[in-house]
C-alpha cells in the first residue's frame, strides 16, 4: 500500500496518455501543457505503432502514419486522433466515428503557406525561373530562350475561390492582374466585395491567362481541368495546381503541353505520391515541387500547435471546432455556455422517460437563435445516451447511437421566447405515444443552469448533481411526508417545488438533494405518497 493511501490520502488520478507518432515542432508540447503523459512512436512502422497505441488517449500525426480500423481497433482507450495539417488520407474517419473516436486536424494552418506557394509557382512559370536557373547551372547563359511574360494587366482564373483562392486572389491583384473565378458556391455579390468576377468554367478558360485550381478533391472535380477543358483555353495559358493531385489530369496536360496548346505549368500536387517519374518532368516549361504546400516552418508550428489545443478541448469533454467527424462546425461564443445545458437536460429527460424515444425534438428559443446551435441538438443527443449504452458517449458517436435505435432527431428554432431570454427544451415522443419534455435555462453572468418547465409544468429550480422529480395527486400533507422520509435517510433538500395545472389535480414535486437518493427511499416515498410516477436524476459525473 503506498504511503498516500494509508494516510488516507486518495491516490493522483493518472494522466491522460498522448501518443506523438511522427516529428512534430517543440511548440506542439508546449501546446499541450504539463496535464498529459507524453509518449513517441515511428507510427509509420506498423509493428511499432500498434502496440504502442494500445493505451492511449489520443495520438498526434503528419501523413506518414496510418491511422486505419486495424490501429483504431488495437486502441482500446482512444479518444482523439489529431492530424497536423490538412488532409486526411491517412486517417479511417468512417471506422473512427463508429468507435467514438474524435477525428481532428488543423484546416487553416496552411492556408497562407499554401496560398504563397501556388503565387510562387505562378511567377516561376511566367518567368521560367526554374529552367534558367539551371541551365546556368550547367554554365548556359540562354537569356532570349527563357524570356517570359509580364503578370500585369494578365487574367488570372482562379478555380476554387475559397480561404487559399482568395488569398491567392488577393496577392495576385496586387501584381495588377485581373482576377476572374469560378466556384458554384459562392454568390457573385461575395466575389465581387473581393473584385472578383465570377464565372462559369468554360468562360474562365476561355479567357484566362493563368488558371490556378484551390478545390477539394472530390468525385466531381477529379479531372476537372482534363481533355476537353485544355482544348478550351488560350495556348499562351500557364496553370498552376497546388491543391490535390488529380484535378488537373496529368496525362491531358502532358498532352497539351507537348502539342502547345498549353504554354507551361506549376504543378506541387500529383495524383499519385510520392510521384518521382512523369511525363510532365520532361519539359523545361514544367515547375515541379515534391507536396511542398504546407511546409514551411510557420505552417508545421501552427498545425501542431492547433491540434494540441484540439487535443485538450477534446480530452476534457469538450466540442472541438476543427472536429472533422462531429457536427456543428464553429461554435458562436454565446452558444458555447448552452452546451452543458443541453446536455444536462438531456439526461434528465432520460431519467424521466426511462426508455428511448422514438422522436426527439430539441427546441431552441430566443437570441441565441440569431447563430447556428446544430451544435446544441447534438449536446442534447450525447446527453439522451449518456446512461442509456454501456460504450462511452461522445460528440462524435451521439448521432450513430440515435440512427441505430431508429430515433428520429429535429432541430427546431424561434426568436420568440416570451418569458426567458433564451430556452433549451428537449421534448421526445415515447413508443406509446406519451410525450416527455424538459426545458431549461441559463441565468446570471455566471451563466448558472436552471429547469424552467417539466413537461407542462412551470418549474423554477436550479439544476444540482442529484434531484428527484414525482407526480401524484394533489392534497395537503405530501410535502411533510415527503420531507419526513427523505430527511429520516439522512439526506439533506437543497431545493423544492411544487407545481400543478389545477387545484386538486395531478401536482408535481421537484427538489434538489446533497446526496443521491436510493431507490429504496425513492420507492418508499412513492409508496407514501401515492405517486404515480417518481424518477431520479444523478447528474454527477
Amino acid at each position: 500500500m503506498s504511503t498516500a493511501t494509508s494516510r488516507g490520502i486518495p491516490p493522483v488520478p493518472p494522466k491522460p496518455v498522448v501518443l506523438i507518432a511522427e516529428e512534430l515542432s517543440p511548440a506542439t508540447v508546449d501546446a499541450l501543457g504539463p496535464d498529459f503523459e507524453i509518449r513517441h512512436c515511428n507510427g509509420a512502422d506498423r509493428a511499432e505503432l500498434l502496440p504502442a497505441i494500445a493505451d492511449v488517449d489520443a495520438v498526434l500525426v503528419r501523413s506518414a502514419t496510418k491511422v486505419d480500423a486495424e490501429a483504431i481497433a488495437a486502441a482500446q482507450r482512444l479518444k482523439v486522433v489529431a492530424r497536423a495539417g490538412v488532409g486526411l488520407d491517412n486517417v479511417d474517419v468512417s471506422a473512427a466515428t463508429k468507435a467514438g473516436v474524435m477525428v481532428v486536424n488543423a484546416p487553416t494552418s496552411n492556408i497562407v503557406t499554401a496560398a504563397e506557394l501556388a503565387c510562387g509557382l505562378l511567377i516561376a512559370t511566367a518567368r521560367n525561373i526554374a529552367p534558367a536557373n539551371a541551365a546556368l547551372r550547367n554554365g548556359e547563359w540562354k537569356r532570349s530562350k527563357y524570356t517570359g511574360v509580364e503578370l500585369s494587366e494578365k487574367v488570372l482564373g482562379v478555380v476554387g475561390l475559397g480561404r487559399i483562392g482568395v488569398l491567392v486572389a488577393q496577392r495576385m491583384s496586387a501584381f495588377g492582374m485581373k482576377v476572374v473565378a469560378y466556384d458554384p458556391y459562392v454568390q457573385a455579390a461575395r466575389a465581387a466585395q473581393m473584385g472578383v468576377r465570377l464565372l462559369s468554367l468554360d468562360e474562365l478558360l476561355e479567357v484566362s491567362d493563368f488558371i490556378t485550381v484551390h478545390l477539394p478533391k472530390t468525385p466531381e472535380t477529379i479531372g476537372l481541368i482534363g481533355e476537353d477543358a485544355l482544348r478550351k483555353v488560350k495556348p499562351s495559358v500557364r496553370i498552376v495546381n497546388a491543391a490535390r493531385g488529380g484535378i488537373v489530369d496529368e496525362e491531358a496536360l502532358a498532352s497539351a503541353l507537348k502539342e502547345g496548346r498549353v504554354a507551361g505549368a506549376g504543378l506541387d500536387v500529383f495524383a499519385k505520391e510520392p510521384c518521382t517519374d512523369s511525363p510532365l518532368f520532361q519539359f523545361d516549361n514544367v515547375v515541379a515541387t515534391p507536396h511542398l504546400g504546407a511546409s514551411t516552418d510557420e505552417a508545421q508550428e501552427k498545425a501542431g500547435v492547433a491540434v494540441a489545443r484540439s487535443v485538450r478541448l477534446a480530452l476534457a469533454g469538450e466540442l472541438v471546432p476543427d472536429a472533422v467527424n462531429v457536427q456543428g462546425g464553429i461554435i458562436a461564443q454565446d452558444v458555447r455556455p448552452g452546451l452543458p445545458l443541453a446536455e444536462r437536460l438531456g439526461r434528465i429527460f432520460t431519467a424521466l422517460a426511462g426508455e428511448v424515444a422514438v422522436r426527439l425534438d430539441v427546441e431552441v428559443r430566443g437570441e441565441l437563435t440569431q447563430h447556428d446551435v446544430k451544435v446544441l441538438e447534438l449536446a442534447a443527443l450525447k446527453g439522451v445516451f449518456a446512461d442509456v449504452v454501456a460504450e462511452t458517449v461522445s460528440y462524435v458517436n451521439a448521432p450513430l447511437f440515435a440512427q441505430e435505435r431508429g430515433v428520429e432527431v429535429r432541430l427546431t428554432t424561434s426568436n420568440e421566447s416570451p418569458e426567458f431570454r433564451n430556452v433549451v427544451t428537449v421534448r421526445g415522443t415515447l413508443a406509446s405515444g406519451d410525450e416527455v419534455s424538459v426545458a431549461g435555462t441559463l441565468i446570471g453572468p455566471k451563466h448558472a443552469q436552471k429547469i424552467v418547465g417539466i413537461g407542462e409544468y412551470d418549474v423554477d429550480l436550479v439544476l444540482s448533481d442529484h434531484m428527484a422529480f414525482l407526480a401524484y395527486e394533489d392534497r395537503p400533507g405530501v410535502v411533510g411526508t415527503l420531507g419526513r422520509i427523505i430527511g429520516e435517510a439522512g439526506i439533506n433538500i437543497a431545493g423544492m417545488q411544487v407545481a400543478r395545472a389545477a387545484q386538486g389535480g395531478e401536482a408535481l414535486v421537484a427538489l434538489t438533494v446533497d446526496s443521491e437518493i436510493p431507490q429504496s427511499v425513492l420507492t418508499e416515498v412513492a409508496g407514501e405518497i401515492g405517486a404515480t410516477s417518481a424518477r431520479v436524476v444523478n447528474l454527477a459525473d
